[in-house]
């Protein structure tokens, strides 16, 4: 049986399901539970509405992964990041969380994460070129 290669840049959404529904059901026979859920600590504007910024990520296989990690450049410097850090690990620590992971193409986000108490745990050196994608964990 021949099979036909698609390659997009435009993928229906359902493809991303046909492809991760497998896999997950695949790594949950092999390593138990997932107990996947999204977590997501939003900094809003002064009126409320809008969201300017914060720390988008998931706990799974009791580990926090932190996807995204944004402060607005005139809220820097005032102890947002080391709040939504550790604002993620309490609640990572109450869904059962052992570690944390992130990673960074940002020299000084990764000083900031060491200060943290996160470990350089590998790099892709020059990812994109001339940079180096860092990758960081904390066990709690």
């Amino acid at each position: 049986m021949v099979h036909k290669l698609e390659i997009t840049d435009a993928p229906d959404p359902s493809a991303w399901a046909a492809i991760a529904d497998p896999l997950l059901a695949y790594n949950v026979a092999l390593l138990g539970s997932h107990d996947r859920h999204p977590l997501a600590i939003l900094i809003r504007s002064d009126s409320e509405s809008e969201v300017i910024g914060g720390l988008w990520g998931r706990t799974s296989f009791q580990w926090l992964f932190v996807e995204l990690l944004f402060i607005p450049e005139a809220l820097r410097s005032q102890g947002l990041g080391t709040r939504l850090l550790e604002s993620a690990e309490v609640e990572a620590r109450q869904r059962g969380c052992r570690g944390a992971w992130l990673d960074t193409f940002s020299a000084a986000a990764a000083r900031f994460y060491s200060k943290q108490g996160y470990e350089p745990f590998g790099s892709i050196p020059d990812y994109p070129a001339g940079n180096t994608r860092h990758f960081f964990l904390k066990h709690l």
